[in-house]
């Protein structure tokens, strides 16, 4: 029975405190530096130095210290909390259309829609850093519903699919894990400590500037303060680079074996680094801010390995991957790319790489033990899902005009007086052009395989939050007032509400949500017996599931409709890894009381499972 999911959960939980405690030393430790500086300068100028001006010198010099640090951070985490977006803009991405025709990037959007779906995760925004010539990739965000992808140009244009798509799956595996969001704590963090030695260098050509007025009154105290600064912010970043090494390099081979676990082409990924070790370019960036974020990036971001390098050496990272390799080979490699550069797109061609996987196995076994850990099986499932969606709904969810009447499509009843009183809602509140676009969509719909619900919404996101903030709230709202519209709410009229208004809310506000919760299951005991109570159809299967999580509990089956289960999320949403594992394992063991999986429960199961931010990979039923 595997628990790796939780268990880097619970470890990425442990990192975040060792992160803080960390920053915490390396604060410390520049305060001390620019106290006995600030003692050197200012304790001179004095006749007698007594213990009350000492004591004031170092308390003025490290709460300016202290506070410029917090300041610096703050601001730094303000700017971040536009969620992944905002990361890949700053570092000069641009926003891949979800509708766009270009080769290369409808590709590069393929490729990140089908490990989404096959993730079970929201499909992200797509940048593309257009000006770097290098190989790299890196997501960022604060959690699913914000996050990022973004690629080089090197990439898309060097990297065939299976090259592509395992640079893709090694990113996706720092979204399920957690990863990215101590990724850009870290930067925030990080900036605070930078900031000294940018603060250091202006005082220092203020003081260099004011020098000649001070040299008659006994000198000028300025360029030693600011010589104090630079030299205590980049002993900061000198243990920055040391934080970012410790915590990035073996998350590096995690990420790498995940990926290869992900689409079992390890060729794929070590392609990737093969060309990032023989073109010239390497994976080295041109931006100005690439060491603020090179801990989150695919390649090392700069020319040289150093021992404080955010990566493994290339060699080894290959060698992991690709056992036979001869690293000697790299020579060779660089001297036949340097007069013949890779072409993606011409060795998709010649290799005829379709994208579509050769095995078609579907994932079977526990299915606790596939929450984060999508396999080749997921990626399979993904694509037959993908291939099933007629071409007109696959367009429509990729345009930000027409994706929101097919979203409230999904929604709409088929029974004509639900159908009626629904029209005249959406009527009401937005107009008749758009209520019949609703109602034609709907239409259109009625033929689809309930199957393909759910990732019809996931297709639809990423279109669907770059309508205007204004919009989505209203989308929200007729949300609601579509599944009240018969006065009772369906299983999977609950799962798209609920997955729409958590993803869009977080879309709409990211929130530095870091780790995981703490809280023990125990203390969500009536939390848990609700959700159960809700997900089972007798009292056989409801002991089922509480003899998981609470053995020898007495408590009573009581049905309950399934939009209770609004009250119980923020309770259980902040219990500890240990608990949600053995939360969705009592799940399991409630709808698999009868032996068969149907659409809704699987639906219900990974709407549990996403709410939990526990993302599961689609389950394979009937394809």
């Amino acid at each position: 029975m595997s628990t790796d999911f939780f268990q880097r959960q619970e470890h990425l939980r442990r990192m975040s405190f060792r992160l803080v405690l960390l920053f915490a030393i390396a604060v410390v430790g520049i305060i001390v530096t620019v106290d006995v500086v600030a003692l050197l300068v200012f304790g001179a100028f004095a006749p007698q130095s007594d213990s009350s001006r000492v004591w004031g010198i170092i308390a003025v010099a490290s709460l300016a210290t202290a506070g410029a640090i917090a300041l610096a951070t703050l601001y730094r985490m303000a700017t971040l909390r536009g969620g992944g977006g905002r990361v890949a803009r700053e570092l000069g991405g641009d926003y891949v259309p979800h509708d766009t025709v270009d080769p290369q990037l409808r590709r590069l959007r393929n490729v990140v829609e089908e490990i989404a779906i096959a993730s079970g995760v929201p499909v992200p925004e797509v940048y593309v850093m257009q000006h770097e010539a290098a190989i790299n990739a890196f997501a960022a965000g604060w959690s699913t519903s914000d996050a990022a992808i973004a690629v080089t140009r090197g990439a898309l244009e060097r990297l065939n699919r299976d090259e592509l798509q395992g640079v893709i799956a090694h990113e996706f595996s720092h979204v399920v894990n957690g990863d990215m969001r101590l990724n850009v704590r870290l930067i925030g963090l990080l900036f605070g400590i930078l900031f000294l030695a940018i603060a250091g260098e202006t005082i220092l050509r203020s003081g260099a500037f004011f020098r000649s007025r001070d040299e008659k009154s006994g000198g000028n105290p300025l360029p030693l303060i600011g010589l104090a600064l630079i030299v205590a912010g980049w002993l900061g970043v000198l243990i920055g680079r040391i934080i970012k090494a410790s915590v990035s390099r073996k998350r590096e081979y995690l990420a790498d074996a995940s990926a290869v676990q992900y689409t079992r082409n390890p060729l794929g990924i070590a392609g990737a680094l093969k060309k990032i070790a023989g073109l010239p370019a390497g994976s080295k960036l041109a931006n100005p801010k690439t060491e603020e974020v090179a801990h989150m990036l695919f390649g090392l971001g700069t020319k040289r390995e150093s021992v404080f390098a955010t990566h493994p050496p290339l060699a080894d990272r290959i060698k992991a991957l690709d056992p036979m390799f001869d690293v000697t080979q790299l020579e060779g490699l660089a001297q036949q790319w340097a007069q013949h550069p890779p072409n993606g797109l011409e060795e998709d061609l010649a290799l005829g790489l379709t994208g579509v996987p050769e095995n078609p196995a579907h994932p079977g076994g526990d299915i606790v033990s596939r929450v984060g850990e999508p396999t080749d099986a997921s990626y399979v499932t993904a694509n037959l899902l993908l291939q099933r969606i007629p071409p007109r709904l696959r367009v429509q969810t990729r345009s930000v005009e027409n994706v929101v009447p097919l979203v409230l499509g999904l929604l709409m009843s088929a029974d004509p007086q639900v159908r009626a009183r629904q029209i005249a809602d959406l009527t009401a509140g937005f107009g008749v052009p758009f209520a019949q676009a609703c109602g034609a969509a709907a239409d259109e719909l009625n033929g689809v395989d309930p199957l393909l619900r759910l990732p019809l919404a996931e297709l639809a996101f990423p279109a669907l939050r770059h309508r205007p903030s204004q919009d989505l709230q209203a989308v929200l709202n007729a949300v609601d007032a579509l599944i009240h519209a018969d006065g009772r709410i369906s299983v999977f009229e609950y799962c798209l509400s609920a997955m729409l208004r958590n993803d869009l809310r977080q879309a709409l506000y990211p929130r530095p949500r870091v780790s995981a919760g703490s809280r023990p299951i125990g203390r969500c005991q009536d939390e848990v017996l609700l959700l159960l109570s809700v997900l089972a159809t007798d009292e056989a299967a409801f002991r089922a599931g509480r003899e998981v999580t609470f053995p020898g509990n007495t408590a009573l089956y009581e049905p309950r409709p399934v939009a209770d289960l609004d009250s119980a999320w923020p309770a259980l949403n902040e219990l500890d890894p240990p608990g949600k594992e053995q939360l969705i394992r009592a799940v399991v063991a409630v709808i698999g009381a009868d032996l068969r999986l149907t659409v809704d429960e699987s639906e219900l199961l990974r709407t549990v499972c996403a709410l939990l931010h526990c993302p599961l990979p689609p389950l394979a039923l009937t394809i």
